[in-house]
């Protein structure tokens, strides 16, 4: 090789092996992503709201999540582009219940 011909992402090996390994883990499952829950006034008037963020599902399991999450913690709460938002401190309902859903959740925040 000539001096400074050094490349190592501009070689097509290299960019096959990247493009193989993302090909494998083409959806996350469950228990891979990274799930926050945390509780927040902001934007709300002054309430407290438990906040779920980083939950990567179809709009229908989402919402399905949604239901499931509302019954186990007694309250009302909504879907707001893949954000769900849980009326009042329900933080460690909603881990437990997502933790019964298979996924990895933890506490965000304070």
């Amino acid at each position: 090789m000539a001096k400074g011909g050094w490349q190592e992402f501009s070689r097509p090996e290299s960019l096959q092996r990247s493009a193989a390994s993302n090909a494998d883990g083409g959806e996350t499952t469950r228990a891979q992503q990274r799930v926050r829950v945390q509780r927040t006034k902001a934007g709300k008037g002054g309430k407290l709201v438990t906040a779920i963020t980083g939950l990567e599902a179809p709009e229908a399991e989402l919402k399905a999540l949604l239901k499931q999450l509302k019954a186990t913690c007694g309250t009302g709460g909504t879907l707001k582009d893949g954000l769900i938002e849980l009326q009042g401190d329900q933080v460690a309902t909603a881990l437990a219940a997502l933790e019964a859903a298979g996924y990895r959740p933890k506490q965000a925040g304070g």
